[in-house]
């Protein structure tokens, strides 16, 4: 004799095999359009915090509760005047300064100060020779506009960052060369919080704690 209930419950799970698969479907496909994403690191301009390859997980959800912070790694959609031919080109680096901040290069000790104070960079890409890169290869005194970011690599000299597009604007006056310099924040996809691949490398991305003494800028 077929036991009735056996055969019954293997009937329901074949039948709600597809509904449970699609669901999973669904549900990735709303976490990677709004909460999380993974992005591999394709240039060294990261260097050495993140190398060619490594993976990391983006948070895309939390700029819909507050701005991007001084420290913070973020992936951002590139301006059209950074992109090398790729439409919709994703950008990563590091937030050094945020709307009202004022940065300067450089101090006698040749730090960058922001909103004048110093900021040591213990991130900054080291030769094996044990040769630093320079913090900026020019002296400049920006104020960062409203509603855009100033944002650098770790690997200074490898990296297409808003030093290097305030070098080579050709805006005729000093406001169109910061606006061609930073990105908005508007165009920020969101944060990257830890390296998940390679298993070696796996860490979270943390603000070093240098960033806790630079001050708000002045009305903020």
């Amino acid at each position: 004799m077929i036991d009735e209930q056996t055969e019954k419950r293997r009937g329901s799970f074949w039948r709600e095999l597809p509904i449970l698969l699609g669901v999973a479907i669904l549900v990735a496909v709303l976490v990677r359009a709004f909460v999380l994403q993974t992005f591999y690191i394709p240039s060294p301009s990261m260097e050495h915090t993140l190398n060619v390859w490594d993976r990391v997980l983006v948070n895309k959800l939390v700029y819909d509760f507050r701005d991007p912070r001084r420290g913070e790694i973020i992936v951002f959609k590139a301006p059209s005047d950074w992109q090398s031919g790729a439409e919709g080109e994703d950008f990563i680096k590091r937030v050094i300064g945020t709307p009202g901040d004022n940065i300067v290069c450089c101090d006698p000790q040749q730090r960058l100060e922001i909103n004048g104070v110093s900021l040591d960079e213990p991130y900054i890409f080291t030769e094996t020779d044990g040769t630093r890169n320079q913090v900026a290869d020019q002296e400049f005194n920006i104020t960062v506009p409203a509603g855009r970011l100033w944002v650098m690599g770790d690997h200074r000299e490898a990296s297409g960052d808003s030093l290097e597009h305030y070098e080579q604007s050709t805006a005729t006056d000093e406001a169109g060369k910061i606006d061609d310099a930073t990105v908005p924040i508007d165009s920020v996809v969101g944060r990257a919080f830890t390296i998940f691949w390679p298993a070696s490398r796996a860490s979270w991305l943390s603000v070093p704690k240098e960033y806790e003494a630079i001050p708000n800028a002045s009305g903020k």
